[in-house]
């Protein structure tokens, strides 16, 4: 499961680093690996949010988290990238004009296309393949300590 704790902060450590670009007037291509690393973070910020609207079934039951305060965290985590996405937008209107903007929301867009076909699926089916282990080792383990059990209680009445 992603944290949007850790997505947020990767996007802030980012998005500072394009905006003290900006403010010392560097072109956006020398920019591409933070805004690259800033669009990444607010990517996997939107998954961890589907991925807490409906978590796997083990995170369910053996996540120290409660239900509140994952998604307190979650909404926080979206306004900052929400707040980021506006400035970032002003910075570019301001320096590259709206064009540039819908570029690189263009950009933004195949990357996270690319993250989902790629990582997102890649950790769900790894999240599922652990699920289907777990219930397949619990059905064991409970028909094991089931016939034991039988077998205990046949010795016994002998």
């Amino acid at each position: 499961m992603l944290d949007p704790v850790s997505a947020i902060a990767t996007a802030t450590t980012a998005f500072n680093t394009i905006k003290k670009g900006f403010a010392i007037g560097r072109d956006i291509e020398s920019m591409a690996s933070d805004l690259g690393r800033w669009m990444g973070a607010l990517s996997d910020l939107e998954q961890a949010e589907k991925e807490a609207k409906n978590p796997p079934i083990f995170k369910k039951l053996f996540n120290g988290k409660s239900i509140e305060q994952e998604a307190m965290e979650a909404f926080a985590a979206k306004k900052k990238a929400e707040a980021q996405r506006a400035e970032l937008k002003q910075w570019m209107g301001f320096t590259l004009g709206s064009k540039a903007w819908d570029e690189l929301i263009a950009m933004e867009g195949q990357i996270r296309k690319q993250r989902q076909e790629t990582m997102y699926r890649q950790r769900e089916r790894r999240q599922k393949f652990i699920e289907w282990v777990v219930i397949i080792l619990s059905i064991i383990t409970g028909l094991i300590i089931l016939v034991g059990l039988v077998w205990m209680f046949k010795v016994k009445g002998q």
